[in-house]
């Protein structure tokens, strides 16, 4: 514990007088430092996590979280029916797919097509968003495309499209690719433009006809109710389904989820340089203040305060200084977080430049999300560092000699 003699000390040490004018501003860059350090890596922790999130929204706000696929006989439904699997998941879905070819008149589109039942169809996210236009209860012999496909190909609700399959109908003149004609029944925004442009619905009847596929061997698509808790689930999703085939949207994302790890780390290592820095300077500050409190070091050991007061006392100043530091920067790192949005829009205006263009990041915001445990490790390096670097003025303090520090005062 600090003695009320060591308090007195260490307040008045911290207390800035005239004649330290240099001594004062480099405590003051110790200070600065330290909390600029601090608030940037909260903030970069906070975009960068909100930046995850966001796309991990959009990500399973079109995509299954996880796809189950047979290799020879169909699911079981037992398997579907599994106590754990109906705990964690909102939606359990049947459905199919097949690559095949949009025509419309002269325009050829390469296309990715799902096949879902009428009823399944109608709990997809991507069908009950706001941007979703035209009718979801029809679908046989129907058609469901996205918002950019549309656009591109200048497609509208009523319009009919043909889709051509790879897989061949024996006629009197060989093997020709199957074809049918859908009527556009809705037009749907899944906000991700890549999807939009290569994805189309239609019924599962009318995929299974088109793309001769085996009836009742369709896929399971699960949606959970905590995506983010794929990891966790995963194990046990292999045990209930041992006899298919798993993958899950983050093995889908596997590369840009990794990317944004390692980015997210060397982000973390690189700011925190600016702590380390920092905290140095406070070894230059106590040593200049131990330097010009020579002789009243000396005093105090004279009039019996052991050298473990001494050392207790410098590693206090310094502890405080990155303590408080490290407070302040805490405090401005989670409000600059909080008003990210507007102050880049702030920015904006006043420069009349873009800071966060939608066409690069998908995303029209900046987003944040606050990790109080990521400003817990922030904070506790902070603090560590700066106590690490306290404890060599503290003992070089504890180690002057009395006599020859009065002597040369």
């Amino acid at each position: 514990m600090i003695s009320t003699l060591e308090k007195k000390i260490i307040f008045r040490y911290l207390k800035t007088r005239k004649k330290d004018g240099f001594l004062n501003i480099i405590t003051l860059f110790s200070f600065s430092g330290i909390s600029l350090g601090v608030a940037v890596l909260i903030i970069v922790m906070s975009v960068m996590n909100g930046f995850r999130s966001e796309l991990i929204n959009k990500i399973t706000n079109f995509n299954a979280h996880v796809i189950v696929k047979p290799y020879d006989k169909k699911i079981e439904k037992k398997k579907i029916d599994n106590e754990f699997l109906q705990n964690i998941s909102s939606n359990l879905i049947l459905s199919n797919n097949g690559e095949g070819i949009l025509l419309n008149d002269e325009i050829t589109k390469g296309i990715l097509v799902r096949g879902y039942s009428e009823n399944d169809f109608q709990k997809l996210n991507i069908v009950n968003n706001k941007y979703f236009r035209g009718d979801k209860k029809i679908l046989e012999n129907n058609i469901s495309i996205g918002s950019d496909l549309s656009y591109d190909l200048e497609l509208k609700i009523g319009d009919r499209v043909s889709i051509l399959s790879p897989s061949g109908e024996n006629t009197l003149i060989g093997s020709i690719p199957r074809q049918k004609t859908f009527k556009i029944s809705s037009i749907f925004d899944s906000r991700f433009a890549e999807f939009n442009n290569s994805v189309v619905f239609i019924n599962l009847k009318d995929l299974e006809g088109l793309f001769d596929l085996k009836k009742g061997n369709n896929f399971l698509e699960i949606y959970l109710y905590k995506p983010d808790k794929i990891e966790i689930y995963r194990e046990k999703l292999m045990s209930i389904f041992t006899d298919e085939y798993i993958f899950t949207w983050s093995d889908l994302n596997k590369p840009l989820f990794s990317a944004l790890k390692v980015e997210r780390n060397v982000m973390f290592i690189i700011l925190s340089l600016i702590i380390i820095v920092a905290a140095f300077n406070i070894i230059s500050g106590l040593t200049i203040l131990v330097k010009n409190k020579t002789r009243e070091i000396a005093i105090l050991k004279s009039i019996g305060v052991s050298n473990f007061s001494i050392r207790k006392i410098f590693f206090f100043i310094g502890f405080f200084i990155g303590f408080l530091a490290t407070i302040m920067g805490v405090f401005i790192g989670v409000t600059f977080s909080l008003y990210v949005e507007k102050i880049r829009m702030l920015i904006s205006n006043i420069f009349n430049v873009s800071l966060f263009p939608e066409e690069i990041y998908f995303l029209s915001t900046i987003p944040y999300q606050i990790d109080f445990w990521s400003i817990f490790l922030i904070s506790s390096c902070s603090i560590i560092m700066t106590c690490l670097v306290s404890i060599y003025p503290a003992t070089k303090a504890a180690k002057l000699d009395t006599i020859k520090s009065l002597k040369y005062e």
